[in-house]
């Protein structure tokens, strides 16, 4: 005889709903552009930095790892690039829409209260 009580919702946290999915795939593609344009302008500002044999010396240099950021709509996964210096003087690029560490949009953070 079983006496528990526990219920098991064993599908609520993979419910589809098409709307949502489309919603956040468009997301991720808007800022993954967005994010790969604030790259292709922060590469620009060194465009004139050559190494010795006449190179870039500042190049993307692939991607972090992807991470969820929870937006409004849910989490939209994101991959932020990497930049190198081939010439010895360090660089860090950061992007301005997802900053590090950052893992809720702005407007999920002020709308949780403290």
């Amino acid at each position: 005889m079983d006496d528990s009580t526990i219920i098991n919702f064993s599908g609520r946290d993979t419910i589809t709903d098409p709307l949502t999915d489309l919603l956040r795939k468009g997301a991720r593609e808007l800022l993954q552009a967005a994010i790969e344009a604030e790259r292709d302008a922060f590469l620009a500002e060194f465009a004139e930095r050559r190494t010795a044999d006449g190179r870039a010396a500042v190049v993307g240099s692939g991607y972090h790892p992807e991470r969820a950021v929870q937006t409004g709509i849910g989490p939209v996964t994101v991959k932020v690039p990497k930049v190198r210096a081939k010439d010895g003087k360090p660089v860090t690029f950061r992007s301005a829409l997802v900053p590090p560490y950052v893992r809720k949009a702005r407007s999920i953070e002020a709308a949780l209260p403290w």
